[in-house]
């Protein structure tokens, strides 16, 4: 069985057979989380989302420790790969069967600058994951706005969605409840929220209002579940 564990922000540890992943390590430089990129030394992939700090975070220094591969658009893996690190591109809507599961990118209304010491440059769009392993689906939204393409995740039986709920960047509370009715997703744990003042909210608050569309899992920093 999958187990899955929440880092922080739009973190998270992902194990199952044949796979020991993480989804967009910011790691160095959150307050709000106790781990390192020493703390994950064996992963065989990364998962990420888009190029933004918050998110892009520790990849290229625990893919480069443990020569993971990392699962990414064609334009972000085309950075990394300057620094090294294995990859295996995919854009939005291009899947493939890995050894341990099927791994599809979907949208996500948001950016992907990859911020660098003389500016940002372009880091392709930004996406989600649909990831399966051990006959279980978990998706992860990345950061998005509330989008008509969800509704395409209707027909994909999600076991797990992970969606950001602290607004200002993202969906707040009220489209995360709104995008569950798109997804049907059997239970939810939120994400993206208090890391920053700006993206302050209440995931009890998400819960009461996700209340009959889905069972919500409020992870704290370490927690983990099984999938």
């Amino acid at each position: 069985m999958a187990k899955l564990r929440f880092l922080g922000h739009a973190a998270f540890h992902i194990e199952g057979r044949g796979l020991n992943a993480l989804i967009d390590p910011f790691l160095s430089g959150n307050d709000k989380t106790p781990f390192s990129p020493a703390d994950f030394p064996d992963v065989n992939f990364i998962f990420l989302t888009h190029g933004h700090g918050d998110h892009l975070g520790d990849t290229a220094e625990i893919a480069l420790r443990s020569a993971a591969t990392v699962v990414a658009t064609v334009e972000m893996c085309n950075n990394l790969s300057k620094s090294g690190v294995r990859s295996h591109p995919l854009q939005i809507g291009g899947a493939f069967g890995f050894p341990f599961g099927r791994v599809k990118m979907t949208p996500a209304w948001h950016g992907s600058g990859i911020q660098l010491e003389g500016g940002m440059i372009y880091g392709g769009v930004a996406g989600g994951f649909l990831i399966e392993v051990d006959g279980k689906k978990i998706y992860h939204a990345g950061d998005t706005g509330l989008t008509m393409e969800m509704n395409l995740l209707a027909d994909e039986s999600v076991d797990v969605a992970l969606l950001p709920i602290g607004g200002n960047y993202t969906m707040d509370i009220d489209d995360a409840v709104r995008a569950l009715r798109m997804i049907r997703p059997k239970t939810t744990v939120p994400m993206h929220y208090d890391t920053f003042p700006v993206i302050e909210a209440s995931p009890e608050e998400f819960a009461k209002k996700a209340f009959g569309l889905t069972a919500v899992k409020i992870l704290k920093t370490g927690e983990s579940m099984e999938v």
